[in-house]
């Protein structure tokens, strides 16, 4: 079934230190607020915890606690649910993105640049598959934070529909992501969604949201006020993105490459 809209609920959201616990209640609230249908809800990155690097304390297997939260959910709600947190498996510990369908069915994405400033390489197990999600008839491409930096990797080789990014990013590099948010809706010829955590976190470091959506030529079409809790709903549609690509034609005279 190919849907020609898509509607998408933003959370950007305060998220309590390593306690998967109270934050799986906290979401739950902001969720169920929800009176809209919604065919996909957006967390931020590691929405159980904060971003720490001591994922011992948090991390949880995918038969645990939150997926077991994260599944009666989209069923109650009849929406997919999306966001990372951090899974142990293997030995390893993964900074992993779940995509959730009310069926039950999961899509996994594991980070694939892990932020060396933080030493998040140090302790987490970098991803190396690109995933794309075919949801409703939508190819959504889901990556996680520091991945906004790099382009190549988020390259629409696939002819995907929409680009989606969850973040823990700081406020001191904020104008990083919204100039690069921007950029990859402008490249790519797609829908770019980021959608980021506010607060401070047990580090000190502030986060100021600015969850946005992009369309295809760049142009922002939400309006979250910044370093505040709010839920905001887009709706995508398919007229758009075929409208342009076809009139433009872009992506025909893109390179072509293999990542190594």
């Amino acid at each position: 079934m190919q849907n020609q809209q898509l509607k998408i609920a933003l959370l950007q959201t305060n998220l309590i230190w390593e306690n998967p616990a109270q934050n799986r209640v906290q979401l739950a609230k902001k969720i169920n607020a929800i009176t809209e249908t919604i065919d996909l809800i957006v967390l931020p990155e590691m929405f159980t915890s904060g971003f720490t690097m001591k994922p011992e304390v948090v991390a949880e297997t995918m038969n645990g606690e939150t997926m077991t939260w994260i599944k009666a959910l989209a069923k109650a709600k009849n929406a997919a649910i999306t966001g990372s947190l951090v899974i142990t498996e293997n030995g390893n510990y993964f900074n992993r993105l779940v995509f959730v369908l009310p069926s039950g069915a999961i899509e996994t994405y594991d980070k694939r640049h892990t932020f060396t400033l933080a030493g998040e390489h140090k302790v987490y197990t970098a991803g190396t598959e690109k995933k794309l999600i075919n949801f409703k008839g939508w190819k959504i491409c889901p990556l996680i934070c520091y991945d906004l930096r790099f382009p190549v990797w988020a390259r629409n080789v696939e002819n995907y529909d929409v680009l989606l990014y969850v973040a823990n990013w700081p406020k001191p590099r904020i104008n990083a992501w919204d100039a690069l948010l921007k950029a990859r809706a402008i490249e790519n010829m797609s829908y770019c969604i980021g959608v980021n955590r506010v607060g401070l976190d047990a580090n000190s470091n502030e986060y100021p949201g600015h969850c946005a959506t992009y369309d295809v030529l760049g142009e922002k079409i939400t309006n979250i006020t910044p370093n505040k809790e709010e839920t905001e709903i887009v709706t995508l549609t398919k007229p758009h993105i075929e409208t342009y690509r076809n009139k433009l034609k872009f992506l025909d005279d893109k390179d072509a490459f293999k990542l190594n």
